[in-house]
């Protein structure tokens, strides 16, 4: 059994998951309607992909997994991305997408490496 806690990817999944848990608590009860189900569901995805895929025996397997997460990412930085160009969040939350966009390059990386090694 592999040690998910111990990969970066997987501690900074889950730093995002915890501050989309905390913007989504941000939102009016109209915008929590549309919006908190939908970002707090991709942002879980992404370390939870990570950590489930960490138990699988085949790196093919593994890096399935990891573009689970992947795409889990762009998902959660749409909907940011939109909720930004609605007024609904504030710019302040750049970071955040900042954060999503070096996971995304972490991911990448990781996924390279799982299928280089194949």
């Amino acid at each position: 059994m592999k040690n998910f806690k111990q990969l970066k990817i997987w501690q900074t999944g889950k730093e995002i998951a915890i501050a989309t848990f905390k913007l989504s608590q941000k939102l009016d009860r109209s915008e929590s309607f549309t919006f908190s189900s939908q970002i707090t569901r991709a942002a879980l995805s992404i370390p939870s992909n990570i950590a489930e895929g960490s138990s699988r025996k085949s790196k093919k397997d593994y890096a399935r997994f990891i573009e689970i997460a992947l795409g889990s990412s762009f998902e959660l930085e749409t909907q940011l991305e939109i909720m930004s160009e609605l007024e609904i969040v504030p710019t302040s939350e750049v970071k955040l997408i900042e954060l999503i966009n070096e996971e995304q390059r972490m991911l990448y990386g990781f996924l390279k490496a799982l299928k280089t090694d194949e």
